[in-house]
């Protein structure tokens, strides 16, 4: 299992990095050039910064067992069709149960937006939020390493 982090925006990236060391999992963070991320544990992989960029080198350097971090629900259904797991920065663990409904959710926001209406978002992050993520990252790992 490797740790694979969609850095751009990814507000667990400390999180993230102290347990992949706590576990000696392997750490890979990517981001693109515009993102100044250094890391003490890990390493740090910069990409281009068009669109979707880092979405896709995630995709193409993923593989079957490793854990991705990210908020991306697009990039979630396709590391999980890969056989990676995935979690979002708030403690999601998303699923093949999970995951049709929030690319659905998504896709009707957007049709809001889009319209000029607006939906609920989420609230802002709290000390809870980050001890939920890191209780659900904890036990993906821990069932899950090789």
């Amino acid at each position: 299992m490797r740790i694979i982090i969609d850095g751009d925006a990814c507000p667990v990236v400390d999180i993230t990095k102290n347990i992949a060391k706590q576990f000696d999992v392997e750490l890979i963070l990517y981001c693109d050039y515009n993102h100044d991320i250094d890391l003490d544990y890990g390493k740090v992989r910069k990409v281009d910064q068009s669109n979707q960029s880092v979405d896709m080198e995630i995709l193409n350097n993923s593989k079957k067992g490793d854990l991705v971090v990210t908020n991306d629900y697009g990039l979630a259904s396709l590391v999980l069709g890969k056989g990676a797991y995935a979690i979002n920065g708030k403690g999601l663990i998303f699923n093949e149960k999970n995951i049709e409904h929030l690319l659905m959710q998504r896709h009707i926001n957007a049709k809001i937006r889009r319209s000029g209406g607006k939906h609920p978002t989420s609230k802002k992050r709290n000390e809870k939020d980050d001890e939920f993520f890191e209780n659900k990252i904890k036990k993906l790992i821990k069932e899950n390493i090789n």
